[in-house]
């Protein structure tokens, strides 16, 4: 391996910055290790708490209340009709993103982990490109982890537009409630981004190839969240 005068170097590099690579870094670093981490997304996290766990759990939250108030009569709590801002429930949801994006930021910061910004490549066995927005830099390291996470993956034929078929990350960053949606897929990810829009009044469908959704979930714990749905 050649390194030029350009080069910087790290006894460990973490490639992604999820849930995998942040725990990692910190871990590492706690251990005496130097350690950088790379990635290509504005804020660390990765998609579990960028394009995740977190989003949708915070417009389940919202929406479970929004459902909630609408039927509070039931419970002889009367309210006047609860009016939906879509947009503004969508900006508390990045608002919790980038608290809790900024907060892994600090923990890597604290632990003396360098972060670096881009979309990192191996050009040799020990050593690192990074295309950065400032341009391309090259990173030697002993040792490296590969955290990258995941991407939604399209159907045969029906690739991701952002506007008809939307990917899960999409289907987290609308802006407004479509009258009808139709779900592929009855898993977590699916049936939660499918419940949250139903109970925001959407039209909601799902299609699920197996026998069943959740497939490999105890039938006895299935069988109340059909009802529920």
């Amino acid at each position: 391996m050649v390194v030029g005068e350009l080069t910087e170097s790290t006894e460990v590099a973490v490639i992604g910055a999820g849930p995998g690579g942040y725990v990692a870094a910190i871990r590492l670093a706690q251990l005496g290790k130097e350690v950088s981490i790379v990635s290509d997304e504005e804020l660390p996290g990765g998609v579990c708490l960028l394009r995740g766990c977190i989003p949708s759990k915070a417009l389940i939250e919202a929406g479970h209340l929004y459902h909630r108030i609408q039927h509070a009569g039931n419970f002889g709590i009367r309210v006047e009709q609860p009016r939906l801002d879509f947009p503004a429930m969508q900006q508390w949801k990045e608002g919790v993103v980038q608290r809790l994006g900024k907060g892994v930021e600090t923990l890597l910061k604290q632990n003396g982990v360098k972060s670096y910004r881009g979309r990192a490549s191996f050009l040799e066995s020990h050593l690192l490109e990074i295309q950065t927005e400032a341009g391309p830099k090259q990173l030697a390291f002993e040792q490296a982890i590969i955290a990258t996470g995941s991407r939604p993956r399209p159907l045969p034929g029906l690739a991701f537009d952002g506007t008809q078929i939307l990917s899960s990350d999409h289907a987290l960053r609308l802006q407004q409630i479509p009258e009808s949606l139709l779900v592929i897929g009855g898993g977590y990810i699916g049936l939660e981004l499918g419940e949250v829009y139903a109970k925001l009044g959407s039209r909601v469908t799902v299609v699920e190839a197996l026998p069943e959704l959740l497939s490999g979930t105890d039938p006895a714990l299935i069988r109340p969240l059909r009802k529920k749905l």
